[in-house]
């Protein structure tokens, strides 16, 4: 679900030989119980200057959170032969699968994705003439019992948590805190359950490679006790790790709002480092909007002086290119948003 360059493949950072990491900084931290005009500016301040945050007081209960940890590692520690019966496939690109290699570095983890509406519409194939549009279905596995009412509970208190976040956004840009919302009538937002087991060769590994999320933005649930989150600096272009706040939530902004925002806020690199002792569970939250949306400069941030900067594309066209292509492995190129950047 990120947006990986393939010019970064080729960069040092890309490989796993980490330069010093800033730990003296960390990314900005925003109460949601403080004064709401308070907390608008602080998140218009942490979106453009850091395109990352964390939010505490959130309202999520901690119990549930406890029970999807509980029953994400019950999933994970099962045999592999368990876990490939819900194995994702050319019909259904959500469901478990392992890490794969990129050049000389391997990601380190093994993920379960599954869309947030059970039944999700996307189109059929990114060729511009075909208006057919298919359902895809989640995989779910037999064991561990509640798996799928766990995750499905905790998804719906992450996504009412991600549009509060959403309307403070907008609100920071002058926008009306429910001008987003209509987007995600026919949502395809992703939730993913990353396991990141011990490494024993951390220097041959990243957990996730250097990326930016393709999401309108990110509600990442951390592991509280195990960090490993490393954030791009904008600064600086530093790597900065975060450190984990027990119950806290990481919001990090991608690049269909960098669009809408005409550049405004951007999105920015980020990357995960694995550990050689500890297992690691984190759970993000991709924000998508329904297929037929078109991705473009929101209207009232686009004027003489400041003109559209990226070009229109809708939206499932991009999702079934990046994604289903990629799961089929069709010769297709990987799009970013810098193809639909208007030249200057």
């Amino acid at each position: 679900m990120g947006d990986v360059d393939p010019a970064f493949i080729q960069d040092p950072e890309f490989r796993p030989k980490l330069e010093f990491i800033n730990e003296a900084e960390g990314i900005p931290v925003i109460n949601l119980s403080d004064d709401s005009k308070q907390i608008v500016l602080e998140i218009g301040e942490a979106s453009k200057n850091w395109g990352f945050f964390q939010v505490i007081n959130h309202g999520v209960p901690l119990e549930l959170r406890q029970r999807i940890e509980k029953v994400s590692k019950e999933f994970f520690h099962q045999p592999l032969e368990e876990k490939r019966k819900v194995k994702r496939n050319d019909s259904s690109p959500v469901g478990y699968h392992e890490s794969e290699h990129t050049k000389n570095v391997r990601d380190w983890k093994e993920i379960f994705d599954f869309f947030v509406d059970d039944q999700t519409l996307v189109p059929a194939s990114s060729e511009p003439d075909d208006q057919e549009v298919i359902t895809l279905i989640n995989q779910w596995p037999e064991s561990p019992p509640g798996f799928r009412e766990v995750c499905k509970e905790y998804a719906r208190e992450v996504e009412e948590l991600g549009h509060k976040v959403m309307e403070l956004i907008c609100l920071s840009l002058g926008l009306p805190a429910d001008r987003c919302r209509g987007y995600f009538t026919d949502q395809t937002s992703v939730f993913r359950l990353n396991y990141f087991p011990p490494c024993p060769v951390p220097h041959l590994a990243l957990g996730v490679g250097p990326h930016k999320d393709a999401s309108v933005f990110t509600v990442l649930t951390p592991d509280d006790s195990v960090g490993g989150l490393e954030v791009k600096r904008k600064s600086d272009g530093e790597w900065v790790r975060v450190q984990p706040i027990p119950e806290a939530f990481i919001i990090n902004l991608g690049d269909i709002f960098q669009v809408w925002s005409n550049d405004a806020y951007e999105s920015v690199m980020h990357r995960v480092v694995v550990n050689s002792v500890k297992e690691r569970v984190s759970m993000p939250f991709f924000f998508f909007p329904s297929h037929y949306v078109l991705v473009k400069p929101l209207d009232e941030l686009v004027n003489e002086l400041n003109p559209a900067k990226y070009k229109g594309h809708n939206w499932g066209k991009f999702f079934a290119s990046r994604n289903l292509s990629n799961y089929k492995k069709l010769p297709k190129e990987n799009l970013l948003i810098h193809h639909y950047k208007v030249s200057e």
